[in-house]
């Protein structure tokens, strides 16, 4: 087992990467010899699946190690041979070769869509048109991205989102990682406030462009504003409309607080992702921190179209305060923007032509009644099992109490072939503090003919666990 520290500075992927590349430089680990699975990894040293799937992938880009497909990591033969230094030690057998995973029959993951509810008829017409009668979308656009698509963003954030900006406010990028990634930049030498549990490819994201990151623990209304003070932190990233992973909606005094608190000193800044605030099925959402502070005030909203069209489309946006958007013109003026401009203008036509407000409003039917179905079902399949947070975002929180632990659950659940995570991979820190016996379960990809199966599946998973 490898010694990891996580109230180290360092992020916990950085050290058992760099631990793993010492064991393969100093021939502990021999060219050519299996790396343990990632699951297999995240369990031995207690941290996530992502976790090591970063450090793998570390190993990997530095040509350490290499990815076989569906069969895992390798230490990479060539590297013996560049490196002459002999074995520190002789290298135990390992005890089972690294065998694949099981296969994925139901997808649970929270990053997933169902890719039939792509609106792909329209889409597909619009950027049709524009291929033949645009050519001057093969030019290069503006650097914050082409102004008629910031428009209708524009227009859309104020109508759904009590978003007070203008375009000239509004940055398009391709993913909301790398406009992150942006906002680093204008905040060197600051430190971010994380909410633990959270995202937690933000902070990586954020510690990859030199920000240090600090770990707040949230309590039942969301990021408490005297623990934010206490952390000495400048900045602080907040879902607040529905906190990752658990849901929780932050109610309007609690905002209150949080914005005196960015407004209390210059420089202190809240980057607000609302990543999912259209999906709520009951009522609508509170208005953005951004709308509450004004076009001037010390937000930065960010929000991205991944789960209401599709990841792989890679669109983002942000809007920034004025405060920051003449230096922001300043330093990227020679970038060039990284959205293509014919998906920028197929999604400003599919917005102004009213196609994208049906479609969400399609979506929230359909996700409405599978999420009813879906938590019928695990009901009637689990007795005693809560769910939390299901009337909002496309995924929720299941307990079971007795189920042998969050990782025998998902263990378990794999062994079905059902793909799920646990709700203490998304703590950075304070493992403890983690509800025992809870898993993350998403249901964007599940189709609603699979949902008797899954819910059986977790059935026969979990029951020889439980009196």
């Amino acid at each position: 087992m490898i010694a990891l520290d996580p109230e180290s500075r360092t992020p916990l992927y950085e050290q058992l990467y760099a631990a793993l590349a010492d064991e393969i430089r100093s021939g502990e680990r021999a060219p050519g010899t299996a790396l343990p699975g990632r699951r297999t990894m995240a369990a031995r040293q207690g941290v996530s699946v992502n976790t090591v799937d970063t450090a793998y992938q570390m190993l990997a880009a530095e040509g350490l190690a290499e990815a076989r497909p569906r069969s895992g990591f390798y230490v990479q033969k060539t590297y013996g041979m560049l490196h002459s230094r002999p074995p520190a030690r002789p290298v135990p057998a390992p005890n089972a070769p690294a065998g694949r995973e099981p296969a994925v029959r139901y997808d649970l993951s929270t990053g997933s869509i169902d890719t039939a509810l792509f609106p792909a008829r329209s889409w597909g017409r619009i950027q049709r048109e524009l291929l033949y009668q645009s050519p001057d979308l093969l030019q290069r656009g503006e650097m914050q991205g082409d102004e008629p698509l910031r428009v209708q963003i524009a227009r859309y954030l104020s109508a759904y989102r009590g978003v007070e900006c203008t375009p000239e406010q509004i940055v398009v990028g391709a993913g909301i990682e790398y406009l992150l990634g942006c906002l680093a930049h204008l905040f060197t030498g600051g430190v971010a406030a994380v909410e633990n549990p959270g995202y937690t490819r933000t902070r990586a994201v954020l510690q990859n462009s030199g920000i240090p990151c600090t770990l707040v623990d949230i309590d039942a209304s969301g990021l408490p504003a005297e623990a934010l003070e206490q952390s000495g932190a400048n900045l602080c990233y907040l879902t607040p409309s529905h906190h990752f992973p658990t849901g929780i909606t932050m109610p309007a005094p609690r905002r209150a607080e949080l914005l005196a608190w960015a407004c209390a000193m210059p420089g202190r800044y809240i980057l607000e992702d609302d990543y999912d605030s259209e999906f709520r099925f009951d009522i609508r959402p509170l208005p953005s921190l951004q709308g509450m502070a004004g076009p001037d005030g010390p937000v930065v909203y960010l929000t991205t179209f991944s789960k209401s069209l599709a990841p792989g489309i890679r669109i983002a946006c942000m809007v920034l305060p004025h405060s920051l958007l003449a230096r922001y013109r300043q330093d990227f003026a020679q970038y060039a923007n990284t959205v293509s401009r014919f998906e920028q203008q197929t999604l400003c036509n599919f917005m102004a032509g009213g196609y994208f407000t049906r479609h969400l409003a399609r979506m929230r039917l359909t996700y409405k009644r599978r999420m009813e179905a879906f938590a019928a079902a695990l009901r009637h399949a689990l007795p005693g099992v809560t769910l939390g947070s299901v009337h909002s975002g496309l995924h929720f929180l299941l307990t079971l109490p007795g189920a042998g632990g969050e990782h025998a659950m998902v263990e378990a659940a794999a062994r079905e072939g059902v793909r799920l995570r646990g709700l203490s991979e998304y703590y950075l820190a304070r493992r403890e503090r983690c509800p025992p016996d809870t898993v993350v379960a998403g249901y964007s990809a599940l189709k609603e003919g699979d949902i008797p199966a899954v819910a059986s599946a977790l059935a026969r998973a979990w029951a020889p666990c439980r009196p």
